[in-house]
């Protein structure tokens, strides 16, 4: 905005052009979307000097709309002492003066422990922080699943009393659905073995985004979810001890070459095996090499991420693309993109439509010089952008379920709207039995399933 000219030369201060700012992205949502209740969430801890900012634009923001028509809630920590077995509020009162000290009055506090709190100590909260006592909420450690938490918080009130707040008369929610997908994430019918291939596996929220997505699709099938993580790099000699158990390979994205030639690996092995595969971003890219190494016999095939000089750049940043893309963050190419589907393929299948939109975060593409050569083998691109000009869906013709994509699904993801990228590999998989697969010879119809009757396990 500064260098459009928009401050008319002013110099840009925290206070008001950022907060402004702030305010508008909340404006702008509420406008666009016509809903009735915007949920606007500050993350860190009160008095993070990064968050200041964000804190005075919500002060602002109550002032300016009327504080009848916010909720101020505060997600506060209750410590469980150990030693002396009883929870402390002190944290809890320390961050509600901070806040305070900001212009910042909670109205509700949400309240993560251990253990139960009880009456007592509500009473406490609700004196030492001026907050109604009914308005101090119990949110414990859930026993199973993350999403155990809204029925939890609707068995202690909280919608009603934001309602209340809010001046809003609402019927009474229907939980149903929600409620039977809670019940299929912690006790799932059947279950299903898959492995994750990346090299950030030993951190947990890595790929956090990537798990749910598989759980939402999991869910759907009345299934659960038996992770194998991965480190691609272990892939190197040994693949087929690390991957001949399970019933499906997952390979997420990354940036870099380290790992790479253990995913690889692992793509062969899925393509190999009739292993249902999905690569996603990066793991779409690996697919692609490994496809054009040992089946079109490009030896030399590699993005130029990995290696710049390679003779066969299959995956490459070509310099039309560099030119489409400079207005989406310099090479990059961000945020949501259409994708046209090609009829007849599996993915027009699995996501029933041929024009849907996507999410990207990445630089590199599929090299289309490859694109003919590739496919007299069996290579598929079933989804490109509208011009034709850049891959972003990729499928193998003598394969039950192989795919890649170049995007993100798994940002679109929603508890009971499964992507259908997850939803189509969860079903695939639970048609597959490692037991029975061999290295395949070219007939997708030779490869053994089981039944689904006998992968079915009562509750």
């Amino acid at each position: 905005k500064e260098r459009r000219g928009d401050y008319l030369g002013k110099t840009v201060q925290v206070i008001p052009h950022v907060t402004d700012e702030i305010k508008d992205r909340i404006r702008e949502i509420s406008d666009e979307s016509k809903y009735d209740v915007v949920i606007t969430e500050i993350g860190g801890t009160t008095g993070d000097i990064e968050g200041l900012p964000f804190l005075e634009a919500i002060r602002q923001f109550i002032l300016e709309v009327g504080a009848q028509n916010v909720v101020n809630m505060h997600v506060t920590l209750v410590p469980y002492i150990k030693a002396a077995a009883e929870l402390k509020t002190k944290p809890t009162q320390q961050s509600v003066a901070k806040l305070r000290e900001i212009g910042l009055q909670p109205q509700v506090l949400i309240c993560r422990s251990e253990k139960s709190i009880d009456r007592e100590l509500r009473q406490k909260l609700s004196m030492f922080c001026s907050v109604s006592e009914k308005a101090v909420i119990e949110a414990r450690d859930v026993a199973h699943t993350i999403y155990e938490v809204p029925l939890m918080l609707h068995d202690e009130g909280l919608d009603e009393l934001v309602c209340d707040l809010l001046q809003l008369t609402t019927p009474e929610p229907n939980l149903t659905s929600w409620k039977k997908f809670v019940d299929c994430v912690v006790s799932p019918l059947k279950r299903v073995k898959i492995a994750v291939v990346g090299k950030y596996i030993h951190l947990q929220d890595a790929y956090k985004s990537i798990y749910e997505s598989l759980t939402h699709a999991a869910a759907s099938e009345d299934c659960g979810i038996e992770l194998k993580l991965v480190d691609a790099e272990s892939l190197q000699d040994r693949v087929g001890t690390q991957l001949q158990d399970v019933s499906g390979v997952l390979i997420p994205g990354g940036f870099g070459d380290r790992g790479v030639e253990g995913k690889i690996k692992a793509a062969r092995y899925a393509r190999e095996h009739g292993i249902p595969f999905l690569g996603l971003c990066l793991g779409m890219q690996v697919a692609t090499i490994e496809f054009a190494r040992d089946v079109c016999g490009i030896e030399k095939a590699n993005s130029t991420e990995f290696n710049p000089d390679t003779p066969d750049p299959v995956i490459s940043l070509l310099e039309e693309q560099r030119e489409k893309i400079q207005s989406k963050g310099a090479s990059m190419r961000l945020g949501t993109w259409p994708t046209k589907i090609g009829k007849g393929t599996l993915a027009e299948k699995i996501y029933e439509a041929t024009d849907v939109m996507e999410r990207h975060r990445h630089r590199y593409e599929f090299n289309m010089k490859y694109r003919d050569r590739m496919k007299e083998k069996g290579f598929i691109i079933s989804g490109t952008s509208p011009d034709g000009t850049l891959a972003e869906l990729i499928e193998l013709r003598d394969h039950p379920y192989f795919i890649g994509c170049q995007y993100h699904p798994e940002f679109q993801s929603k508890p009971n709207k499964p992507h259908p990228l997850f939803k189509g590999f969860i079903q695939a998989c639970l048609g597959f039995n490692p037991k029975r697969a061999t290295r395949a010879g070219g007939d997708p119809k030779s490869l053994a399933r089981v039944p689904e009757k006998e992968l079915a396990l009562q509750r």
